[in-house]
This record gives C-alpha cells, structure tokens and sequence, in this order.
C-alpha cells in the first residue's frame, strides 16, 4: 500500500469513528443533540466536527494555554463543547440545546472516539508490554562492590 493511500485509509476510519461516536451521543442525548435523522446529515456535520477540531481547536487551545495549565487540561472539555455549539450555529440542522448538554455530548464523544480509536488502531495511544530490565553486568571480578566501614 502506497504511503498516500495509508493515510486516506486511516482518515477515512477515524472519520466513521468520529461519525459513530457522533452518532451514539445523539441516541444516548436524544431530544437534545439533534443531527435530523438523515444518514448524509451526520456524515457532513461529523466531517465538519473533524475540520474544526483539526483547524480551530489548536488556536483555542493555544489561547487558554493558561487555563489549560491551572485545570491540568481539563479545560479542554470546555473547548470541545465550544466546538460543538458551534457545529450546531455552523449548520442548520444540528442542534444542541444548552451549553450544559454541548458539554456532556463533547465528553461522550470523546470517550467513544478514545475507545473506538483505540480498537482501530488509528489513535494515537499505544500499549506496549516489556519484560523485566536485564540485571547488570558484572564487571568486576568480585561478587559487587564492597563498602569498607
């Protein structure tokens, strides 16, 4: 597989990711995320998710590099719930209603991507087992160092 052809394969995975985790928090937040129940609805706005958290979401971190430090990140669900009310200002047959459930669905989504990134292979986490480290060498001719009281 060609290298170009690899990261159009592993953007389109974590863009049906993004689309699912999209998707479930708009079934476990119904009535309060609203896509419009059309299958091309959730592909653009989950797209449109994807380009603001690649483009807008660097800036806004950037910008309260400061909160980010005081809460030890976790300021960033606040920015990822921005991200989401303005998906639903950008596009007219999003909705979410309150900043409190724009909050709740960024948490959810996040969560789902984590996990589903995670089983793809696509996220940038990875678990790596090693065993025990090797015992020294011993370079001396003795049985270790001796300390003379």
């Amino acid at each position: 597989m060609q290298p170009g052809s690899k990261k159009y394969v592993r953007f389109l995975i974590s863009w049906i990711n993004n689309t699912v985790a999209v998707f479930l928090t708009c079934i476990i937040l119904r009535n309060h995320i609203r896509y419009g129940d059309h299958l091309e609805n959730l592909l653009v706005a989950s797209f449109v998710l994807g380009i603001l958290n690649a483009f807008v979401r660097p800036i806004l971190m950037l910008l309260a590099l400061p909160l980010l430090i005081f809460t030890l990140g976790l300021f960033t669900f606040v920015i990822n719930a921005l991200l989401l009310c303005f998906l639903g200002v950008l596009l007219p047959f999003f909705h979410v209603d309150t900043f409190g459930y724009a909050f709740l669905g960024a948490l959810i989504i996040s969560i789902i991507s984590a996990l589903l990134n995670s089983l793809t292979g696509t996220g940038r986490i990875s678990v790596q087992r090693r065993g025990p480290p090797n015992p020294p060498k011993n370079t001396g001719g003795g049985d270790g160092p001796v300390i003379d009281v």
